[in-house]
């Protein structure tokens, strides 16, 4: 048996109570977050040339700023201390070279805050949610029940630039997860236009490009917020639709990821991409906008999470493998401009460039199977 995470995110309904003591803790998560950061940074400033004196020195906690700014006092402490140790994930990061220096948060930065289960202080019932500091359950709309084996582990509230709030709850369950046997395996190719394209029939995800088709609806919804007084009620009422636009292609696009990462789970044993750099690839080749629109990197989560829950699995094979170059048939390699969209090769093979970029992937998937 194997301990597995699980998440189920929910819509919250707060009173007006609730919503201004939700408003007061992201504040103040934010308000800790940057008071820490500061500190963090003026300590890495001044040691960051002697590694070893780095590392001796003491970080701030939140429980430093109570007594200056009693209003921390007021709100969920565990959520302070979430915020503590985001920023020393924040900082991992950028000493271990996965990210950049930590940045400050700013209003316009995503309102969220993480709270955790302690001595059965978050309790779902009745289609509520009891949460720390909270004298009154939440309104909730549960949509799915959280099986009784799952143990609740933590609880993310956050609030959409629409003004929708959510809750994404985490849970911890048991599960004898157990060595699916490989047998039916598929290759996939990232296609900038249609997500993928599989080894097996060359068929395309056919992914409906959301934020592509939205574009002139944006467009035009921008512009309008863009000749409104900022801070206006015209503006405000704009600034709504313009963001309820963007949110609705984000949950478009993830409900389209979420249905093909299923699929693809449901009917092989192993999955076999390529380890990509979607930023790197973005900025070289100028192909940000349809980057964003496919959202590769969440499909490859979900994909990732789905497999591995049925003891399925997801091959990475080298970024740097010439899948596009080599011969399918043959394994001869020969330049392929990206103009070029049909591979031709002397062995006498013709095939669309990305169904044989496809079948080339799955090959050296097999070929790392075998040698693990």
């Amino acid at each position: 048996m194997t301990k597995q995470n699980k998440a189920f995110k929910f819509r919250l309904y707060p009173n007006k109570e609730q919503e201004e003591l939700l408003a007061k803790t992201f504040g103040c998560v934010r308000f800790v977050y940057n008071k820490m950061l500061a500190e963090r940074k003026e300590i890495y400033e001044k040691f960051k040339d002697d590694k070893e004196k780095l590392k001796e020195q003491k970080f701030p906690t939140p429980a430093k700023y109570k007594d200056e700014f009693p209003f921390l006092k007021e709100v969920d402490s565990l959520a302070l201390a979430n915020a503590q140790i985001h920023l020393q994930n924040a900082y991992k990061n950028f000493f271990e070279g996965r990210a950049g220096f930590p940045k400050f948060k700013s209003k316009k930065h995503k309102q969220s805050y993480t709270t955790n289960m302690v001595n059965g202080n978050i309790k779902i019932e009745d289609g509520h949610i009891k949460l720390p500091k909270f004298k009154k359950p939440m309104k909730m709309k549960q949509h799915r029940e959280i099986p009784v084996v799952h143990k609740i582990k933590s609880c993310t509230i956050s609030k959409t630039k629409t003004g929708k709030y959510y809750i994404s709850i985490l849970t911890e369950y048991e599960k004898d997860i157990r060595p699916v046997k490989i047998q039916k395996v598929v290759g996939l190719d990232f296609a900038m236009d249609g997500l993928y394209v599989d080894s097996e029939q060359g068929e395309k995800a056919n992914y409906p490009r959301y934020y592509r088709q939205a574009l002139d609806k944006l467009a035009k919804a921008q512009r309008i917020l863009s000749r409104r007084k900022k801070g206006s009620t015209s503006w405000e009422k704009q600034r709504l639709k313009v963001a309820k636009l963007y949110e609705k292609t984000a949950n478009q696009r993830r409900n389209f990821l979420h249905h093909k990462s299923k699929e693809l789970a449901a009917n092989y044993d192993a999955v076999i991409i390529e380890d990509l750099d979607m930023k790197g690839m973005s900025q070289a080749l100028n192909f940000g906008k349809s980057v964003h629109d496919n959202g590769w990197g969440m499909f490859t989560t979900f994909l990732e999470y789905k497999l591995k829950e049925q003891g399925k699995q997801l091959v990475k094979i080298d970024k740097w493998f010439p899948s596009t170059k080599k011969c399918s048939r043959c394994g001869n390699e020969k330049e392929m401009p990206l103009s070029e969209r049909v591979y031709k090769c002397t062995c006498g093979i013709v095939l669309d460039r990305d169904h044989n970029s496809a079948i080339n992937i799955k090959n050296e998937g097999l070929r790392l199977l075998e040698l693990a």
